[in-house]
């Protein structure tokens, strides 16, 4: 089942996976476009007790499973995404960091039609 905004949020807590079935992390927000209310990032913790840190995945081509979410990016490449702080919030500014690191196109919210990630 593809990921949509009515359902995605029930999913917290579980496990995302890449192409590969390689363990990512925990889902643990989404971040949606807030000219849309769809959802377009995952937050996913990553890491051991010790040394987590929270990064960004896109949901484009995501798709659920009994105990798991499997994205279109594999676990490498999440690893080195733009990250944040448990708790923490993206700014605005680093919008772009986020849509760059996967190579996919960035309308800054200032413009029409524009994008802001929003926490949901």
């Amino acid at each position: 089942m593809s990921v949509n905004a009515e359902s995605i949020i029930d999913w917290l807590g579980e496990e995302v996976v890449d192409p590969e079935g390689h363990r990512v992390g925990r889902l643990e927000d989404v971040y949606v476009d807030t000219s849309s209310d769809e959802p377009v990032f995952a937050v996913v913790k990553l890491g051991l007790l010790t040394s987590q840190r929270h990064a960004f995945v896109p949901l484009r081509g995501a798709t659920v499973a009994p105990r798991h979410v499997r994205v279109a990016y594999s676990a490498a490449l999440v690893r080195k995404a733009p990250a944040l702080e448990p708790g923490g919030v993206l700014p605005v500014e680093a919008e772009v960091d986020v849509y760059n690191h996967y190579g996919l196109e960035y309308t800054p919210a200032e413009t029409p039609g524009g994008r802001r990630l929003a926490r949901r």
